[in-house]
């Protein structure tokens, strides 16, 4: 048989030591080593070549069995090289670090068997064979056949990781090792149960009627047992035997835990909207990019405790009070906190206004809201809520919240409250650290356990007084936010990495989005309420009263845009479509029936149509006066000037001058003209004084 040769590299692999270090001992120990030189394939210097008979026994066997894996993957012909490749042992896919983890001490027993494998194999292949019982009992306490068996996968195992060592450079000594562990039990296989079964009992648990009733695997082994029934008596005969009920338990945990389908059956048992709420995954925001006041983000909160509130007829109740209030995305600085029983876009504006114009606030660039019907009101966005694009609107049609001065506003989507992650996780803070010293805390509204409500009887402790008024609770909550909650450090400051941790130092301190604040005057006219209305010839009807006003007249039969205070219903005022202000209209007293009617009212009534009826004939006459009173040579309808006729008809006849007779009462000689000729006489003297008078002057300057 030939000689078969190896190179100073193969060589240092197979005996386990450094190339330099072979090189070394094959210089050395001349005579012990079989070598020869060839000729470089690349014309540089030539390659020392080592027979593989004067290795040791080791790395022969090594160079045996790294030799028999190439007979299997080398020089294969095509179409047979799937059937003769040598099957993957399982050690070659696994993740060393998990076997370590799970199989401590499997692998450190491998560890000593390996030791004993590898001074084993320094014997002779003759003395092997006649010391082998022998050492098998010292050193293993099993027969010769279990150490042969290590040694072969031991060998085995030096064969793959040199194949893939070359293949990639990275180190699988590690082969050595696992080759001699147990290899780790599959789970999952459940071979007692047929596929068939298997995806009926997916079908059952992950049923969206059974998950959603919290259906037990009593009732899925039930409902199993009753489908093998009906299989059979089909004639299916695979369905004769099914796992027993621990058998189903256990797959079921396998599929829950191993296969990860935890998450699929809370979606299917809770809904997609808990699904979100719960298990999807969220992303946190950067706000340290934001400037103060450059996005703040409004939400309404009901407190988790019971306040005494007096009712506009006077009866007292207790009532749950509601909170508006913005939060500066950056700072955590919470603004604009309103008190109400009932939130409504009233409120809202109140709580908008009391940011603006109130220490610390201003006029932010954007608002995040709710999507709630009070934040998304056409009054206030501009835009029916269905629309969510956020385009630019017309003046008249921008709502107030740009009528105020910020440029837009972002909607949350809706039943997403962690889109609005920071107002809510500050209303959990109020619930931790203001509303649990209440008395009247009966525990949070979204609490999912029973034990999370508190059982306290309101209805006798607001008989007894025991409970806070609206007003009393305000000022105790106030003095907690601006005390305690603006001057604490927040986490979410730490977690971001702010130079400043507390909200009021960060809303202080930090660079700012400022935009000046619209005159408060203004701020107080948008904050009525607005309508579009037509007039009519009697004027504006609203609540069954009219609402009238002489610049009125000129809208009647056309729609114009009202606003007015719900507290002062005695004037609207009134706007034309572009949003240019037409009057006040006041709200006058019904005409009753003649002759109930006051004088008063029927002459207020009677002034205000002869005063539209001048109006319109002084323009009527403005537009009917030609052109030719201003210039005599313009040809129109003008007769004298050869002019046209507007329209097709007989001339009209100049009508005789009309006779008419005095009267002869000595009321209407002596009065009324006896009157006018002492006005005259009066006028006469008055000028006549006033002459004197000039004169007086001019000889005064004159002398």
């Amino acid at each position: 048989m030939a000689e078969a040769y190896v190179t100073l590299g193969e060589a240092a692999e197979l005996e386990g030591i450094q190339y330099s270090t072979m090189a070394r001992r094959t210089q050395r120990k001349k005579d012990a080593f079989v070598t020869k030189t060839e000729k470089s394939e690349t014309g540089g210097r030539d390659v020392v070549l080592v027979a593989v008979s004067s290795l040791s026994k080791q790395a022969r066997n090594a160079w045996k069995e790294r030799e028999k894996l190439k007979s299997f993957t080398e020089g294969v012909p095509e179409g047979q090289e799937a059937e003769q490749k040598p099957e993957v042992p399982w050690y070659v896919n696994m993740d060393i670090d998990w076997y370590i983890e799970n199989y401590k001490e499997r692998y450190y027993k491998a560890v000593e068997l390996g030791n004993v494998v590898r001074k084993f194999l320094q014997y002779d292949e003759g003395d092997r064979t006649k010391y082998a019982e022998e050492f098998a009992q010292k050193h293993l306490g099993k027969g010769q056949r279990t150490l042969y068996r290590y040694t072969k996968a031991y060998l085995e195992a030096s064969a793959w990781a040199d194949k893939l060592q070359k293949e990639d450079g990275a180190g699988y000594e590690f082969f050595k090792v696992l080759c001699l562990c147990r290899k780790p039990k599959e789970t999952g296989c459940f071979p007692s149960i047929k596929p068939e079964v298997k995806q009926v009992i997916k079908n059952i648990w992950f049923n969206e009627d059974f998950a959603r009733n919290q259906g037990t695997r009593e009732m899925l082994y039930e409902k199993l047992t009753a489908i093998a029934n009906i299989n059979l008596k089909a004639g299916m005969a695979e369905w004769e035997k099914i796992p027993s009920y621990q058998t189903v338990v256990r797959y079921i945990n396998y599929l829950m835990e191993d296969e990860n389908m935890k998450n699929a059956y809370f979606l299917a048992s809770r809904g997609t909207r808990e699904y979100k709420n719960k298990v999807m995954v969220k992303g946190s925001r950067d706000t340290k990019g934001l400037q103060v006041m450059q996005i703040v983000m409004g939400d309404e909160h009901t407190f988790d405790c019971w306040v005494s509130y007096k009712q506009p007829n006077g009866k007292v109740i207790a009532i749950k009070p509601h909170l508006a209030a913005w939060v500066d995305m950056r700072s955590r600085v919470i603004m604009g906190d309103v008190l109400c029983k009932d939130a409504n876009s009233d409120i809202l504006k109140q709580s908008l206004l009391k940011m603006i114009y109130s220490e610390p606030g201003g006029v932010p660039e954007y608002l995040y809201i709710d999507n709630g019907k009070d934040y998304t009101a056409k009054t206030m966005t501009g835009r029916d809520r269905n629309d969510r694009s956020g385009l630019n609107f017309d003046n008249e049609t921008q709502g107030f919240y740009k009528s105020i001065g910020i440029k837009d506003d972002h909607r949350a989507l809706p039943y997403e409250p962690w889109s609005k992650g920071q107002i809510e996780r500050f209303f959990r803070t109020v619930c931790n650290k203001f509303t649990r010293w209440m008395k009247s805390y009966t525990g949070t509204l979204t609490g999912s356990k029973t034990s999370d409500k508190v059982e306290k009887d309101i209805k006798r402790m607001l008989e007894r007084g025991e409970l806070l008024t609206l007003e009393e609770f305000y000022e105790k909550w106030h003095e907690w936010l601006t005390t305690v909650y603006m001057h604490t450090e927040h986490s979410g400051l730490k977690k971001m990495g702010e130079t400043y941790k507390k909200p009021y130092d960060c809303f202080m301190n930090e660079d700012r989005y400022f935009k000046a604040a619209p005159p408060k005057s203004y701020a107080t006219m948008l904050m009525m309420k607005s309508e579009n209305v037509l007039v009519r010839n009697i004027g504006i009807t609203k609540w069954g009263y009219e609402y009238r006003s002489d610049e009125l007249c000129d809208y009647i039969g056309r729609k114009v845009d009202i606003k007015y205070d719900p507290d002062d219903m005695a004037v609207l005022y009134v706007f034309d479509q572009k949003g240019k202000r037409i009057c006040e209209a006041y709200c006058q007293e019904l005409l009753q029936i003649a002759p109930k009617v006051t004088q008063k009212a029927l002459e207020e009534h009677l002034k205000m149509q002869k005063r539209q009826q001048k109006r319109d004939r002084e323009r009527l006459e403005e537009a009917r006066r030609p052109f030719e009173e201003l210039n005599e040579q313009y040809v129109g309808f003008n007769e004298t000037t050869g002019g046209i006729d507007l329209m097709i008809g007989g001339k009209k006849q100049e009508k005789a001058a009309k006779v008419i007779a005095l009267p002869k009462d000595r009321t209407y000689q002596q009065g009324f003209r006896a009157e006018s000729r002492e006005e005259a006489e009066g006028d006469s003297e008055y000028m006549s004084r006033q002459a004197e008078n000039a004169l007086k002057k001019l000889r005064a300057i004159g002398g």
